[in-house]
């Protein structure tokens, strides 16, 4: 029987399902992959069936149950993690128990106190599909902040600020145009998903996030799914994705 041909080590890490390919390169940099006994590298190269490789002190197993992608409503107050000494709560703890097999995470994260469209999964190469910038999967949220907005700031938004080292941006900002406190409720639209993006990026301007909803990812839209409701993504909304 024919080998597999080498492999990347963080592609090898993430086709496995422990996490995205993003993760496992901070994996192997905090020195927690083991290659054939010795601390691994970015970089080096991995012969499926051949070569033994542990994360965080567990060995890496072949795939014994299926790709799966859930799409979850994450309310407010929960954090994606999975687990935390420090929160009773996780989106995890709102899975139901028959994908428990499944070692799934998060693809990209909302912090604590946003809500909306969240996804889950144990395939590695899609979630390095969906969070890479350079793919363009455009994440579109509901905004709402403490006081009116100036829309002669959105230019400002728009070209970003830099803020511990990274590039803060808005792809596209469009105002409310009809119901209460139009003035300030805001539709953003990201590429990126760097942590507490759109937050960080509002405060620079004098602005606080009173709430923060994303709604869609690619052409994926959340919609029929109460807080803490989890549904499995056919092929189809897969591939909504990936559309813009």
């Amino acid at each position: 029987m024919p080998t597999e041909p080498p492999v990347r080590l963080q592609k090898y890490i993430a086709d496995h399902g422990l996490c995205s390919r993003r993760q496992a390169e901070e994996l192997i940099r905090d020195g927690l992959v083991i290659l054939n006994g010795k601390t691994a590298t970015i970089g080096q190269k991995v012969k499926p069936g051949v070569d033994h490789v542990t994360v965080n002190g567990k060995k890496i197993h072949p795939r014994t149950v299926d790709p799966v992608v859930l799409a979850m409503n994450k309310p407010k107050g929960v954090i994606c993690s999975n687990r935390d000494p420090h929160h009773s709560k996780t989106i995890f703890d709102l899975v139901p128990t028959k994908y428990a097999k499944h070692r799934l995470f998060s693809v990209g994260r909302l912090d604590k106190d946003s809500e909306g469209l969240i996804l889950l999964t144990n395939n590695g190469e899609l979630s390095n599909h969906i969070t890479h910038p350079s793919n363009g999967i455009v994440k579109r949220y509901h905004v709402t902040l403490n006081k009116p907005f100036d829309t002669s700031k959105i230019p400002l938004l728009l070209k970003g600020v830099r803020k511990e080292g990274e590039h803060l941006y808005a792809k596209k900002i469009i105002m409310a145009t009809r119901g209460p406190d139009k003035e300030r409720r805001l539709e953003v639209h990201l590429e990126q998903g760097r942590k507490r993006e759109i937050r960080r990026l509002f405060e620079a301007f004098g602005f606080f996030v009173k709430r923060l909803q994303r709604y869609q990812i690619g052409q994926l839209v959340l919609k029929r799914l109460p807080p803490g409701g989890v549904h499995e993504l056919t092929r189809e909304d897969v591939d909504a994705l990936f559309q813009n």
